[in-house]
């Protein structure tokens, strides 16, 4: 089955809104857990507007052994404050992946990914430390992106597709074209010898029609929709909801 990997972002964000450590994000981790899920994801930026840094080493802590642990971010922002950067972090935690993403301050969320051709010379040692490290490596691609061999060659294992565009067209009533953009992406990058995440908008309305587009994807990293839709039905129910419709 795809592995449901919830991402807590959204959990730190409220509790970042008010101080304090409510609400607590290794809690809300454990209701994940409890109820299913295969994963748990975080993207600690720089400017620390949600995850942080010691939110990262304390869900390492409680993850190990017990779920897969990925830690997305842009593996080109350096230190800054008690951020150390994304290697650093992932040095410290070794978590079971890591997803690079090419993400600045200025973004409000992830909103595109690598350019495989022109990036690959700066990715290779940061992949290759990575994967000394133990740690799997997942490269965070648009719809349409190729070269997926360059990727392969350098230790990255995955790929996520941002599936933005396609959440988008799907609520607008229109999500053949991006759909099929997505399946046809999946299908270069499995050729090329890597396995296919995806993520971005996802939700219990479109993640169904998606994942029937996508044989062998091999997980889907969900947080914004379903922290939203955990406030009408609750945590453990929406995770349950999400592991319905990927089996």
């Amino acid at each position: 089955m795809t592995l449901l990997s919830v991402n807590l972002n959204k959990i730190a964000v409220l509790r970042n809104s008010r101080g304090g450590n409510s609400p607590d994000i290794c809690r809300a981790a454990q209701t994940c857990i409890e109820a299913g899920c295969g994963g748990i994801t975080v993207h600690p930026r720089p400017d620390q507007r949600h995850v942080r840094p010691d939110d990262v080493r304390a869900l390492a802590a409680m993850l190990r052994g017990r779920v897969e642990y990925n830690i997305e971010g842009n593996p080109f922002a350096g230190p800054r404050g008690d951020y150390p950067g994304l290697i650093a972090l992932a040095r410290q935690v070794r978590p079971t992946q890591v997803t690079l993403v090419p993400d600045g301050d200025g973004q409000l969320t992830s909103d595109h990914g690598f350019d495989l051709r022109q990036d690959m010379a700066r990715l290779r040692p940061l992949v290759g430390e990575l994967n000394e490290l133990g740690c799997r490596v997942s490269l965070f691609v648009d719809a349409g992106s190729r070269d997926f061999d360059l990727a392969a060659v350098i230790g990255v294992q995955r790929i996520e597709i941002y599936t933005g565009p396609y959440a988008q067209a799907f609520a607008d009533g229109d999500p053949a074209g991006a759909l099929a953009a997505c399946a046809d992406t999946a299908r270069r990058a499995q050729q090329a010898g890597l396995a296919v995440n995806a993520g971005h908008d996802l939700s219990q309305a479109n993640l169904g029609t998606f994942k029937a587009a996508i044989p062998g994807l091999a997980e889907v990293s969900i947080g914004h929709a379903l922290i939203g839709e955990a406030l009408y039905e609750g945590l453990a129910t929406s995770v349950r909801h999400y592991l319905q419709i990927l089996r």
